[in-house]
């Protein structure tokens, strides 16, 4: 089923599904896209320019397939018509094409992605779960002070696909990075992709730090 969607097109934002995002918004376009957003379900999509879009930036430059939805769950409107809004990342949705629209901001038809899990359930990636949390934890331990909010994610109890997208979202700095991963619904997938982010930036930690060896079993 397709579903109409306000996009907001970045060049070096990949939005994940349950992280959050604040954004500035003070284009005339997108002000007007974030009223029509409040007057209605609050929801839209954050999607990542391509390589070229300086050229048309005013205009429709194009756009990556797949991009993280939110809603807006607080905001601000200032003086002058800009706003403040912070976006709770909601899921996935693939880019069928643009719906014809006089607004000045862009509107995409689109599908929702979901998770997709191995035939057992999300109960049969428990162990990989487990070494996502023990190679995060490992980072998280060379930071020069510990960062409550990415402390927490090492006791989430949520499912395997909202763990990974967080810890990628903290973790996975590289933007063509996290845009590959924004596009991979098979979980099991995407917990492998993290995991090998994080041992690599483990190595490279252990490599400055001698002091310092990832430990796997």
């Amino acid at each position: 089923m397709s579903l109409a969607v306000p996009i907001f097109p970045l060049p070096d934002v990949v939005f994940f599904p349950h992280t959050t995002l604040p954004l500035h918004i003070f284009e005339p376009r997108y002000r007007e896209m974030v009223a029509d957003c409040l007057a209605g379900d609050k929801r839209l999509a954050v999607v990542l320019l391509k390589p070229g879009w300086e050229a048309d930036y005013y205009g429709r430059p194009p756009v990556f397939p797949v991009a993280g939805t939110g809603e807006i769950t607080e905001w601000e409107r200032l003086p002058d018509g800009r706003y403040n809004i912070l976006l709770r990342g909601v899921g996935r949705i693939a880019i069928e094409g643009e719906v014809p629209s006089e607004k000045l901001y862009r509107i995409a038809s689109a599908r929702r992605l979901e998770d997709v899990y191995p035939a057992a359930g999300a109960e049969a990636l428990a162990p990989q779960v487990e070494l996502l949390r023990l190679a995060f934890g490992q980072l998280l331990s060379g930071l020069p002070r510990p960062i409550p909010k990415l402390l927490d994610l090492l006791s989430d109890r949520d499912s395997p696909g909202a763990l990974v997208d967080r810890i990628a979202s903290a973790a996975v700095g590289e933007v063509d990075a996290r845009q590959r991963l924004l596009e991979t619904p098979d979980v099991e997938t995407r917990i492998a992709e993290v995991t090998r982010h994080l041992r690599a930036l483990l190595t490279e930690r252990g490599a400055s730090d001698p002091r310092r060896q990832a430990k796997w079993n």
